[in-house]
């Protein structure tokens, strides 16, 4: 019985079974993870593959394949059988089957490898807290916020730290809560507190670190110096610090972390003033006049630093807007041509010298983008994307959501915005663009969920206007209707949401009456009429304005902007904008972009 069950292949049958059942079963696993399959898919596949076995045996034994086919084993001629060249076959087949499996489990395990020493880099979580300044001169305050900042910025060159950007830290200056407390809100496991008070050129700087659990200091110090010994004392407690939680620091490292200091007390006042303005400028209707102010800091920072780069990167959003407003047609009192010329030029110096003086890979990576994206040399852009979504760290370019979200990297773009959000929680960007790529997906409960848990961690009107676009999106009209009365505070944001809620239901009388009513208030800038009309199905006007804006200087940015607005496709023909064209083939991105937004009045 054993020799027949061997004759007739019965035993290769079985492992050859076995070894594609195998492969099967971690193919389907990857599959129906990936796809968030009910886990009785896995479960039915398996039962199906358990049953088939004794029923591929009996097959084997019962059956034989012959050059005629397959027959019966009782109806074949024994003198006539092939079974002995049908198991060779099989023995190649299993073999195949065999080194695939092997391959699988070798590169299994390398990837899993790899996933646990990725994950094991970011072990610690922490936040460092604005230090208190103790003494009330003039600067004071920004010397203290500077600190803070450059202990930060060199805590976060350690991949086993997972350190809270600025904006999230920074929330809690001048707040009197406990440290537990701040700790849950910010989502880490240590909190680094301090303080400086100054006197003329003397400095008494007292820095300690604290395990969120149970509030124990885990390291404190002192330090009685003087204010050009500064950067040393912040690289000392940078250091202390990551030794108080096992962080092996060797010399490069060290040479890493020294790298992104400034090092001039001056220079990261002036910068501090700077970034104080640059925050109130996003949003605001005096964006900028305030970005204009902003500037004459970054400037003092540069003067005294002059590879300075992030100083260099924010300098360069007062050109990139004023640059936005020519190009949508805005008027500008006192803005000339040579202005613009100026302006462009000025640009691209700032983000020339934001990638040249960049102290890390992260922020080169970012400027790079900015750069391509901004000048509009997009050649390999889609490829500079890639890099700035796989890089380590809470940085991120100032323009990224622009073009990564409408054109096939919808997923990349929100996994990356949500490491923002666990960088940053109190930061409303990061919730904004994990809400919109949420409607990019297709995804729009999830959307309006991602909005609603930003609200309320960052009540801010950017999120709700999120919040009103994934409920239209979703079909919830009522409850984004309710929103715009009861929640929004602009008239403006509640005159453009009233268009697209109207838009949304094929209401084309509200529609161009609330359109009118905005334009009345408030004028249209380009980005917003070329996607307002795309909605209104006036695809000839919508045509008409994006050749308008394809022959400005900067008109690039403004069809960018119109495409990311609409969630419509193509919200103009291409073969209208020859420039814009050029540079998507140039960046290698696809058109039309991505619908996820049914809107019944648009018909192309």
């Amino acid at each position: 019985f054993f020799d027949e069950l061997k004759r007739r292949n019965v035993f290769r049958v079985g492992v050859a079974y076995v070894i594609a059942a195998w492969l099967l079963l971690q193919l389907a696993d990857v599959v129906l993870n990936n796809i968030e399959a009910p886990t009785w898919v896995f479960q039915a596949i398996l039962l199906m593959l358990v049953i088939g076995f004794p029923l591929a045996l009996i097959l084997a034994w019962a059956f034989e394949l012959t050059p005629e086919g397959i027959k019966l084993e009782k109806d074949v001629d024994r003198s006539e059988s092939i079974t002995h060249r049908v198991g060779r076959k099989l023995d190649f087949a299993i073999i195949g089957v065999l080194a695939i499996a092997v391959v699988y489990f070798v590169a299994e395990r390398l990837f899993w490898a790899y996933d646990r020493a990725t994950e094991s880099q970011v072990s610690v979580s922490i936040a460092v807290l604005p230090f208190v300044a103790m003494s009330s001169g003039e600067d004071d305050g920004y010397f203290a916020d500077g600190l803070t900042e450059e202990i930060l910025n060199t805590l976060a060159q350690l991949p086993e730290l997972q350190v809270t950007a600025r904006t999230s830290a920074f929330y809690f200056k001048g707040k009197d809560q406990p440290i537990p407390e701040i700790a849950n809100i910010l989502g880490v496991s240590h909190v680094v507190e301090g303080s400086v008070r100054r006197d003329g050129q003397r400095l008494r700087i007292t820095a300690q670190l604290n395990r969120a659990a149970d509030g124990f200091h885990l390291w404190s110090e002192t330090y009685n110096r003087t204010a050009e010994d500064t950067f040393a004392v912040q690289m000392d407690i940078a250091e202390n610090i990551a030794a108080a939680l096992d962080v092996v620091l060797d010399d490069g490292r060290r040479a890493q972390m020294r790298a992104v200091g400034v090092g001039d007390p001056q220079a990261f006042i002036a910068y501090q003033k700077g970034l104080e303005l640059y925050a109130l400028a996003h949003p605001n209707e005096k964006q900028l006049a305030l970005l204009a102010q902003a500037n004459t800091f970054f400037e003092q920072a540069i003067k005294r630093v002059p590879d300075f780069s992030d100083a260099h990167h924010r300098h360069s959003d007062y050109y990139t807007h004023l640059l936005l407003d020519i190009a949508a047609g805005r008027q500008i009192d006192g803005v000339s041509d040579e202005d613009i010329v100026v302006a462009r030029a000025a640009l691209q110096t700032d983000l020339n010298a934001a990638v040249t003086y960049a102290r890390d890979d992260g922020r080169r990576l970012n400027a790079e983008f900015d750069r391509a994206l901004l000048t509009g040399d997009w050649q390999g852009l889609s490829a500079s994307i890639d890099r700035v979504l796989d890089k380590f760290g809470c940085t991120r370019p100032l323009w990224l959501q622009t073009t990564a979200l409408p054109y096939d990297k919808t997923e990349e773009v929100r996994l990356f915005f949500r490491r923002q959000i666990d960088c940053d929680p109190l930061q409303f960007f990061g919730w904004v663009w994990e809400a919109n790529a949420l409607i990019w997906l297709g995804e729009f409960d999830a959307a309006v969920e991602a909005a609603s848990v930003g609200l309320e961690a960052v009540p801010q009107e950017r999120l709700r206007l999120s919040l009103v676009r994934a409920l239209i999106a979703a079909g919830r009209h009522a409850e984004a209707e309710a929103i715009i009365e009861r929640d929004l505070r602009s008239e403006a944001a509640r005159l453009n949401t009233r268009v697209t809620l109207a838009t949304a239901r094929g209401d084309l009388a509200t529609a161009r009456t609330m359109l009118a009513n905005f334009r009345a208030n408030f004028g249209s800038g380009s980005e917003n009429a070329i996607h307002f009309h795309a909605w209104l199905g006036d695809r000839d006007v919508a045509n008409r304005i994006a050749a308008e804006v394809d022959a400005r200087p900067f008109g690039h940015m403004i069809l960018a902007l119109a495409i990311n607005n609409c969630y419509c496709g193509a919200p103009f023909d291409l073969e209208m904008t020859p420039n814009f064209a050029r540079m998507l083939e140039d960046a290698a991105l696809p058109w039309p972009p991505a619908s996820p937004i049914k809107w019944p009045l648009k018909s192309w």
